[in-house]
């Protein structure tokens, strides 16, 4: 599990095919690798990767083929900088919010517009998505918590501010460019309640959650 708070922004080394999946080398000077272990998780661009090997500024992970396909790792290239965030502990301040690492979807910067230091971006989404983010949630972009503050049909608008643009891969972002989707764990968790167990087992109803502010 992860916070959505990156620690460093790195860049991928090097990378080759291996079967129907992939071996990278992510390096980066300012992530402490002094803690990390071969088994631990790192969440690159909010993809939970698993430490196959490491050296004193960068580990190798292996994708498969299903990381490939729901990720744009496949894309990239050496140089591609990388949001970096290590597993959270049970003393980490959850700055953010809930991160699996688990990819969702791919969105797609629509548009970008100035205001005053920061920057508003609305985000294309997959119109499968729409209905697991909700205005002033959370959602994970790049590996990124961020607050949804207005919603459309079909996209999203965010507000980045100065420091967060400074510390992540944002800071490079323009139309057109796609990012990784994650959306609130509890939104998803939620509708597989509702559809898999029965309001009379359960105790839960739609008019339930609605009346306790969930939906």
């Amino acid at each position: 599990m992860f916070t959505g708070i990156i620690e460093a922004v790195g860049r991928i080394r090097s990378s080759q095919k291996s079967g129907q999946g992939m071996r990278l080398w992510i390096e980066s000077e300012r992530l402490d690798f002094s803690d990390v272990k071969l088994g631990d998780s790192i969440a690159s661009n909010g993809v939970c990767l698993t430490v196959t090997a490491k050296s004193s500024d960068a580990f190798q992970a292996d994708l498969s083929a299903e990381t490939l396909r729901r990720t744009l790792f496949g894309h990239y290239q050496s140089g591609q900088r990388i949001n970096l965030e290590k597993a959270l502990l049970p003393t980490t301040r959850l700055g953010g919010h809930l991160v699996s690492g688990h990819v969702d979807g791919i969105g797609r910067i629509r548009a970008i517009e100035k205001k005053a230091d920061s920057w508003e971006l609305w985000l294309a989404m997959p119109q499968a998505l729409s209905r697991y983010i909700a205005e002033k949630g959370s959602i994970t972009i790049d590996g990124i918590s961020l607050t949804v503050n207005e919603l459309a049909e079909d996209a999203f608008r965010l507000t980045i501010v100065p420091h967060t643009a400074l510390v992540t891969t944002l800071q490079q972002a323009e139309v057109g460019t796609a990012l990784h989707l994650e959306v609130d764990l509890i939104a998803r968790y939620l509708e597989r309640l509702l559809q898999g167990r029965a309001p009379s087992a359960a105790g839960v109803t739609t008019d339930l959650l609605r009346a306790r502010g969930f939906i």
